[in-house]
């Protein structure tokens, strides 16, 4: 099939954690600051539908998309770097291809044939590498295939990239192998066999990789790219280095300096639309290594030991930081190790704090004593989701004299569920199926903090939980200074509050964070930051 759209496909090799949605994103930027229109998809070889019901310590965080798929955290960095939306289509797991293809047996689509991994399962597989492709919306389509070549579960996938390059015609396939290339400080040398062993893996599958990228602490000399360019079989040119960065945003500027788009360019035969227009980019990355100020902010949440579990907030406050010309110093503080004997001095240094999300019960006293002293001593406060929901439960405990208020989700026998589910909820059972997930509109109150942030009276924003404020408590939060400040105009549920004669004290429903992009930071993570700049220079 001869295609309008071009693909590349990225693989890994060696190890896992190489980074190769960041070089995806990266190679996919540098496109489309040249012109084209581009998007990316991740591939991953696990046997869950998707990543909704994984916990955060087997796979970091679940992204949220527009459409409401719960999607691989790589998706977030592909939203960060290129600004523009992903969707459903753009994340695919064996599970999923699996699941189509045993319904389409079951209802008879397969005419009586025995269903195999090729063709059945290549082809499924091969339909959603091109479903993106097809829609005639991109000029290249990037897909990253997840895990190591030689893992069992990848085997289908790179099968499937081996037959689209029948399928689509070479000059519109492209294979880019990310691989490592270790320092061994004993021998004080640079090894190239690990690399080569992983290529030769590729091709005894029958996929010649076109371009190589490796990852190295050290500079890699001629005398090793040519070294890789002969035992793998790549055109020396097209042996790219990527030596570790200061940070993930400096990644496109490396990937330029060593041409990898040109060469992508050259063997996908792009025309040459204009040059790199990545001005607004350096700006960007000017503002976030020369900051003029600085704040401590916490964030207070139960997965800490796995930063990756908090992807998107801690990629916000780097957005939101560099709009404000500041440093944020984020300390993560778990909140199973806070409690009211030592809330005072875990937290004593803070300028700002944030109460993250999560389920269940597990740190949830140590967010309430959370709340109470960000409340209580005036310093500002942001909670996302279920830190809104803990913000609720704080205020009705120690202000509203509900001494058993609580969630539902903690406690089903409470006799204030302050947060519950709604009436329509109840009766289902599937874990997916009482999610609100996605985006949702919101009408926002005049003269509050959060439309002042905004600038606009109706916004949309994603959403990934399942229990909610309870509407029946509302005329007592208002009366006491804890206000509804935007609310679904459609099922009246509230989204936003905000108390009153406090610095900054604002909790969310929905998740902020995943809007958040390096060309629009977040207005919500730009006005905290903000307001704990503020607050901190009323209070010295």
């Amino acid at each position: 099939m001869a295609s309008p759209t071009k693909y590349i496909f990225i693989t890994g090799g060696v190890t896992s954690s190489l980074g190769k949605g960041i070089i995806a994103a990266s190679l996919a930027k540098l496109l489309q600051s040249r012109g084209f229109k581009v998007t990316i998809q991740k591939f991953d070889p696990y046997l869950n539908i998707d990543p909704g019901t994984l916990n955060p310590y087997e796979h970091g965080e679940c992204f949220v998309t527009e459409d409401g798929a719960e999607t691989d955290l790589d998706l977030g960095h592909y939203e960060r770097f290129l600004n523009t939306n992903t969707s459903q289509d753009n994340n695919v797991t064996t599970g999923r291809i699996y699941n189509n293809v045993i319904t389409k047996e079951r209802k008879g689509e397969f005419l009586g044939k025995t269903v195999q991994v090729i063709p059945h399962i290549t082809d499924e597989i091969k339909n959603s590498f091109y479903r993106l492709g097809e829609e005639g919306n991109y000029d290249v389509v990037i897909t990253e295939i997840g895990g190591c070549v030689g893992d069992i579960e990848s085997l289908p996938f790179i099968e499937a990239v081996r037959q689209a390059r029948w399928d689509l015609g070479a000059n519109n396939h492209l294979v880019v192998h990310l691989t490592l290339i270790p320092y061994l400080s004993a021998a004080k040398e640079l090894k190239t066999k690990p690399t080569q062993h992983s290529v030769k893996q590729l091709l005894e599958a029958g996929i010649q990789p076109d371009i190589l990228v490796c990852r190295s602490e050290h500079h890699l000399p001629l005398d090793v790219k040519k070294k890789l360019a002969l035992f793998c079989n790549v055109q020396l040119n097209c042996v790219i280095e990527a030596m570790d960065a200061e940070t993930i945003y400096d990644v496109p500027l490396h990937m330029k300096k060593e041409k990898l788009d040109e060469r992508v360019m050259t063997k996908l035969k792009l025309p040459s639309k204009s040059d790199t227009k990545l001005e607004l980019w350096k700006e960007f990355l000017g503002r976030l290594k020369n900051p003029t100020q600085e704040v401590n902010i916490g964030l207070v949440g139960k997965y800490i030991s796995l930063p990756d579990a908090y992807k998107s907030i801690i990629e916000s406050f780097i957005h939101g930081g560099a709009a404000c010309e500041t440093k944020v110093n984020l300390s993560l503080i778990s909140s199973e190790e806070i409690e009211k004997d030592n809330v005072a001095k875990k937290l004593a240094e803070l300028d700002g704090i944030l109460v993250a999300p999560g389920f269940g019960e597990r740190g949830l006293e140590g967010k309430l004593e959370t709340v109470k002293f960000a409340r209580t001593n005036k310093i500002p406060f942001f909670g996302i989701c279920l830190g809104m929901q803990v913000a609720v439960i704080e205020f009705a405990r120690n202000v509203l004299g509900l001494t058993d208020a609580n969630s539902i989700e903690m406690n089903p026998d409470t006799s204030h569920p302050v947060i519950s589910l709604m009436e329509e909820q109840k009766n289902i059972e599937l874990m997916g199926g009482t999610m609100r997930l996605g985006s949702y509109p919101c009408q926002l109150t005049k003269g509050t903090k959060v439309s002042a942030a905004y600038g606009k009276a109706k916004i949309q924003e994603r959403h990934r939980h399942r229990y909610e404020f309870n509407n029946e408590y509302l005329k007592q939060y208002k009366e006491n200074g804890l206000v509804p400040t935007g609310i679904n105009p459609e099922s009246g549920l509230v989204e936003i509050v905000e108390l009153k004669d406090h610095p900054w004290f604002v909790g969310t429903q929905f998740h902020p964070e995943y809007k958040s992009t390096v060309l629009n930071p977040h207005p919500l993570f730009v006005r905290f930051i903000q307001a704990t700049l503020d607050n901190k220079k009323n209070n010295n």
